[in-house]
């Protein structure tokens, strides 16, 4: 049976092979996803995780429940040699090793894109991953824990401070949920007011959420001011070293929590590989996902997702390629493994179409944006509108019936306000009080060194040395055998 082997299970990884698994046919190919998870996150959700709307292992989707005739490898791919048809596979634990394929798909994704400012790497905190979503949250909430017992002063005071930079539709989403579960918070600290609490998004342009129109980003500014939430446009971070900001108007202020949202890049994973990258570091694909270079389509080699320059022949995309968004992952996965059960059977592939179905977000409890072409809706209308369609976006009934649980639930109890900030060091509690050898005393001194007895005379039955006892035979060692 043909190979196919795909790098990365994040939407357009998993939805590849969730539809290879539907259409192929017994025996027509075997399926292999390697990714270091065993679970694809679903990212527009991470705003709600953080700001405790959404219950963490919600927000997941297991490979291996879902994908039940693929092959999932819980390791990274570290190099593509598609000359020789094989990549080189690093798992968490063991030896690295390299496997054969016949057709690969690369859906590696993309990572957080920072710039060198001094003190980012260090306190910053991205928003791609599900544990960076419930550490933000945690954070928050211990923060307010910690400020409920200090006085006012600037030890509170960047307690209480908060900082998101970039304002694009992560940014905005982040930002806005974070205020609005800061301010629900506020009644079970009678020691903290609103005033105590300061939030400040950091946007380099002169303008925030380019994927809606100029009027309803208006809108969405004069929402966050009515929240005494600050805006910071046409303003650059120069530096957070130890949580101190200083922005490029001179302004500085100190924060204890710093959200780092402006802008993804393809996966660094591509530059060992001898596939094709265009300037941005993207893999070179045609309409039809196939990846191509200079003289033409490369044989058995795919691409999707954020990871690759997927040409919009809409006329809707940004520079020409499809924007790296939820809503065209998902879609891509889909038409690849089309394409793929197509080539299998000697059809030809289809082209990638998808028009952009409008953008809409949710900038807090009750409130959201919606746009589509010149139609926009705001307020609780497209704050319904968001939920509804992220919840049935959510691959697998099993998730979407557990996500709109949970919101049915938060909706009668409240959001649960529980942080768990101890789960960082899980251990810490334990080695504080786990009890360790003493240190070993001084040995003896050398027999040498002791007085010169007389020799003693013959042995009586109390003095004679006990029989050594003999030590039992050590079980013989079992041989672990190596994870395949």
């Amino acid at each position: 049976m043909p190979k196919i082997l795909i790098v990365g299970g994040g939407y357009a990884g998993f939805y590849t092979a969730l539809k290879l698994e539907k259409w192929l046919r017994n025996g027509e190919a075997e399926v292999t996803v390697v990714d270091p998870l065993p679970y694809m996150t679903y990212q527009p959700f991470l705003p709600e995780v953080a700001a405790g709307s959404i219950e963490p292992r919600h927000a997941v989707v297991a490979l291996r429940p879902h994908l039940k005739s693929t092959r999932v490898v819980a390791a990274k791919v570290t190099g593509i040699n598609h000359a020789t048809k094989s990549v080189t596979i690093t798992p968490a634990d063991g030896e690295p090793w390299d496997e054969d394929y016949d057709i690969i798909v690369v859906t590696a994704g993309s990572v957080s894109r920072t710039f060198p400012i001094p003190g980012v790497a260090d306190e910053a905190i991205g928003l791609k991953t599900i544990e960076e979503a419930t550490a933000i949250r945690d954070r928050l909430l211990d923060n307010f824990e910690r400020a409920s017992t200090l006085p006012a002063g600037p030890e509170r005071d960047r307690l209480l401070t908060t900082v998101v930079v970039g304002g694009g539709f992560a940014g905005i989403e982040i930002f806005g949920e974070l205020r609005s579960f800061a301010s629900s918070l506020l009644k079970y600290y009678p020691q903290l007011t609103l005033d105590d609490t300061h939030f400040h998004l950091i946007e380099a342009m002169g303008r925030i959420m380019p994927e809606v129109s100029l009027k309803t980003s208006h809108w969405v500014l004069k929402n966050l001011a009515e929240h005494d939430a600050i805006v910071h446009l046409e303003t650059q971070l120069t530096s957070a070293v130890d949580g101190k900001i200083e922005l490029s108007t001179g302004e500085t202020f100190e924060s204890d929590l710093i959200v780092w949202t402006a802008g993804v890049m393809a996966s660094p994973m591509l530059r060992n590989t001898d596939l094709p990258i265009e300037e941005r570091g993207r893999l070179r694909v045609q309409a039809d996902l196939r990846v191509i270079n200079d003289d033409g389509v490369v044989p058995d080699a795919w691409g999707a997702g954020d990871v690759s320059a997927v040409p919009d022949i809409t006329g809707g995309g940004v520079g020409g390629f499809t924007v790296p968004n939820a809503q065209h992952a998902v879609r891509q996965g889909k038409q690849l493994a089309k394409n793929i059960v197509a080539t299998l059977r000697g059809e030809n592939p289809a082209e990638y179409f998808h028009k952009n179905a409008g953008a809409v977000a949710s900038i807090g409890l009750g409130i959201g944006v919606f746009q589509s072409g010149n139609l926009a809706v705001k307020g609780l209308p497209a704050w319904f509108m968001h939920r509804g369609y992220h919840g049935l976006a959510i691959p697998t009934w099993e998730r979407k019936i557990r996500v709109f649980a949970n919101w049915f639930l938060n909706f009668l109890l409240g959001r649960d306000i529980v942080g768990i900030i101890a789960r960082n060091e899980p251990r810490a509690a334990f080695e504080a009080f786990a009890s360790r050898p003493k240190p070993a005393t001084a040995t003896a001194a050398p027999a040498a060194a002791a007085p010169v007895a007389a020799a003693p005379a013959a042995a009586t039955p109390a003095t004679k040395a006990a029989p050594a006892t003999r030590a039992k035979k050590a079980p013989a060692k079992v041989p672990t055998t190596a994870k395949k």
